[in-house]
């Protein structure tokens, strides 16, 4: 397969294309922009390096990848946006590369789905298979696990965590951790139960989800504070790995998590 590029679009000569890569009308392919074949770049679209992409992403019109960070400490330091296979990142989409004081780089994993006006800032890791809606924003350094769900004007705060599996509902604002596996949403964010439903569409058997359940009644449920419900949790659903996870999430944060 030969590239296609639209006679008014500006493509680099340091850009590399892949094979079968379509540049549509006016849009702009800057220096150190690698694009991996199959990849559709549409009218208007803007992409800045240095930035990698996988294969098969889809971009379309007026979406914004790789340009510098929106960050007052960045001084034109070389940094970069890395982005997976398969992602579908549509109008007025954007992502930022990363800055020298935090990871360098934004990544960006696979197959993920990015509605309008969706935005990832600097230093960013996002997992694989996420959904963001509409208007859906991180602010730098935030980290999003696989299959995780973020609704639409949903915000979190700089280095907050968004676990694997976690909905969060619409206009959620996200000052601390979100769990993984559970439903989060409201201005003043608390978390709503297992995410059941979403768990079930990616697989999860009824004795994986009611693991999850017992760990949650414990965690949020009761009366136990965070530690006492942790060592509750440990000896009376020792052994599963959903539950392990959890449990080596909550340790891990730093900022707290919606409760």
């Amino acid at each position: 397969m030969s590239v296609a590029v639209h006679p008014t679009a500006i493509v680099s000569d340091d850009a590399v294309l892949g094979e079968g890569v379509e540049v549509g009308p006016y849009a702009v392919i800057g220096p150190r922009v690698r694009l991996g074949s199959g990849t559709h770049v549409g009218a208007h679209a803007h992409l800045s390096g240095p930035a990698e992409f996988g294969e098969g992403n889809r971009i379309f019109p007026h979406a914004v990848l790789g340009l510098e960070p929106q960050d007052l400490k960045y001084q034109g330091e070389e940094t970069r946006l890395v982005v997976g296979s398969r992602n579908v990142f549509r109008e007025f989409m954007t992502a930022h590369r990363g800055t020298v004081t935090g990871r360098g780089e934004t990544v960006i994993g696979d197959e993920g789905y990015f509605m309008s006006y969706s935005h990832i800032a600097h230093d960013c890791r996002i997992g694989s298979r996420v959904v963001f809606a509409n208007c859906a924003a991180l602010a730098g350094h935030v980290d999003v696990g696989d299959h995780a769900v973020l609704g639409a004007f949903a915000a979190a705060h700089q280095f907050a965590r968004i676990g694997k599996h976690a909905f969060v509902g619409a206009y959620a604002q996200l000052r601390q951790d979100v769990l993984p596996f559970c439903k989060t949403d409201g201005i003043e964010a608390r978390t709503y139960g297992i995410n059941a439903i979403g768990l079930k569409r990616n697989g999860f058997s009824e004795e994986r989800i009611e693991g999850l359940q017992k760990a949650y009644r414990l965690l949020v449920k009761s009366k136990l504070n965070t530690t006492q419900a942790l060592e509750r949790i440990a000896v009376e659903l020792a052994g599963q790995p959903d539950v392990d996870d959890l449990v080596e999430f909550i340790r891990g944060s730093k900022r707290g998590f919606h409760k």
